[in-house]
């Protein structure tokens, strides 16, 4: 098995180099995604509590919002990454 592989890199370097890429862009786009789903939820439960209790005003806790900025940061740098090692695969 691990002779194939040592083949199938000799062979297609640029190709696992790219399989690489994608296995840093997956987990970065869907936690982009989930987040701001996650996001958009909050905000429309905010919305639905305005409209029980409008004397109240409801905001997003501290820690929700530095959780998602957080998510927000981690996310775009996996898809960075994921675009520097594709763009020096086109190199190899």
């Amino acid at each position: 098995m691990s002779l194939h592989l040592m083949t199938l890199f000799t062979a297609h370097p640029a190709k696992l180099i790219n399989l690489l890429a994608l296995a840093f862009a997956f987990p970065g786009s869907w936690l982009l995604h989930a987040t701001r789903r996650r996001e958009q939820r909050a905000l429309a439960n905010i919305a639905a509590q305005r409209r029980i209790q409008p004397d109240r005003e409801p905001v997003l806790d501290w820690a929700t919002l530095r959780m998602n900025r957080f998510f927000y940061r981690f996310g775009f740098a996996c898809l960075g990454l994921a675009l520097l090692v594709s763009w020096i695969s086109t190199r190899v």
